[in-house]
């Protein structure tokens, strides 16, 4: 993964010809933290866990990024994420750096007892390196609002009485009733939709009987789905961990929903959907793809199987180097995931300002800010490709890198 946004990168820099001594500043990160931590079982038995945090670059503003519990959670896969939410959040202009981290662990196998403790373990054992103006988490991958909850009631804990209640946004991301934003928990399917919604726009291209496929069915690919069910498409696959499904008819986002939550968190066994092998899902006929799962999927291996014209990613890193090399040939659109997943970081920031104000907005306030922002982001890309002749993916990158070199040349280097 790291190769992967290095070579992305590198692509951007070397199209804008960025100073030797800026891009050395940007291949690397700034800090790299790794913590071995013991945990209390509900048996008694004590495991030790391994946690990450790795800090890329905080020129514009603090670091900001996910912290997620997978078993592909290691020091590379966070130094890639790490870099990726740099570009992120730049590209958004949000006055925030880069970060990420978490846990190598399958929480399924944990009770929620044992997931709060390994999760207050951790965030106590990260002390000072996470803080509301110097490295704010959110959630990922496998965490979630009430993940979010544990860290920030930890981290209070850890301030005196008078001063806990300004240490709120030291996470963004948690539940409605303390301290989270309305709308926060669909932002990134939101956002993932609203850039499929304003590239069929642009094309002239109506979404209404448009087939699409979502890989990853958890809280991004089923908002993202959610929404393009409301304006008419037929989503006709889906692939989590568990199984590949297909259904040339359409398959009902709330009725998977309901499916899902009663087996166990799979799509295996949807009644009318017929499983498929699972190196045969991008494969299928469909107009457009969500990658909403995890990085490195669509490869040179699977890219030429690829039917759909537009892919739209909602994962981090879906989409490898080699793989899109084939895609573009191809001449397929790809809306890249430092644009098309951002609604999630942009309402994260809405919801830090939102704390730090002592404010409550409303829903359709934060949908309303949203589009505003992520619209106006998405005409930038887009512009920039046109005006290059260049992809998507470099485009954002080249506005992403040239907003933190402006505040490199600004400032310039300490000492």
């Amino acid at each position: 993964m790291v190769e992967n946004v290095l070579e992305q990168f590198n692509t951007a820099a070397d199209i804008i010809n960025l100073n030797p001594n800026i891009r050395r500043i940007l291949s690397v990160t700034n800090n790299e933290i790794i913590i071995h931590f013991p945990v209390k079982m509900d048996n008694g038995d004590v495991e030790i866990f391994t946690g990450y945090r790795v800090q890329h670059n905080n020129a514009l503003g603090p670091y900001k990024g996910g912290l997620r519990y997978h078993d592909t959670v290691d020091i590379d896969a966070a130094k890639a994420l790490a870099m990726w939410m740099t570009w992120k959040t730049s590209l958004a202009g949000l006055p925030y750096g880069g970060a990420k981290g978490g846990i190598q662990i399958n929480p399924k196998l944990y009770s929620q007892s044992e997931l709060e403790r390994i999760t207050r373990r951790f965030t106590y054992a990260l002390g000072e390196n996470i803080g509301p103006e110097h490295d704010i988490p959110a959630p990922d991958v496998n965490t979630g609002a009430q993940t979010m909850a544990w860290i920030a009631d930890t981290y209070m804990s850890t301030k005196s009485p008078s001063e806990r209640s300004t240490h709120q946004h030291v996470v963004t991301g948690k539940p409605v009733g303390s301290g989270g934003l309305e709308g926060r928990d669909r932002a990134t399917g939101y956002g993932v939709y609203l850039c499929i919604k304003l590239w069929a726009e642009k094309n002239n291209m109506p979404l209404k009987g448009k087939k699409y496929i979502v890989q990853g069915f958890g809280n991004v690919g089923y908002w993202a789905a959610y929404f393009m069910e409301q304006e008419g498409a037929l989503m006709v696959g889906v692939q989590d961990a568990f199984a590949s499904i297909y259904k040339a008819e359409g398959i009902g986002v709330a009725e998977l929903f309901t499916h899902i939550n009663a087996n166990e968190g799979g799509v295996q066994n949807f009644p009318g959907a017929s499983e498929i092998e699972k190196d045969t899902f991008f494969g299928i006929d469909c107009d457009l793809i969500i990658p909403a799962a995890l990085g490195n999927q669509i490869t040179e291996d699977n890219a030429a199987d690829i039917k759909a014209t537009l892919i739209a990613e909602g994962a981090n890193g879906p989409t490898n180097v080699e793989g899109e090399k084939i895609l573009l040939k191809k001449g397929v659109t790809i809306i890249p995931d430092i644009l098309c997943n951002s609604g999630g970081v942009i309402t994260s920031y809405f919801e830090w300002l939102q704390n730090r104000n002592g404010e409550l907005w409303k829903l359709d306030e934060v949908i309303e800010k949203l589009d505003k922002k992520l619209g106006a982001n998405f005409h930038d890309v887009c512009n920039a490709a046109e005006e290059r002749n260049i992809d998507m993916r470099s485009a954002a990158y080249i506005l992403a890198i040239e907003r933190i070199e402006k505040a490199y040349v600004q400032r310039g280097i300490f000492p």
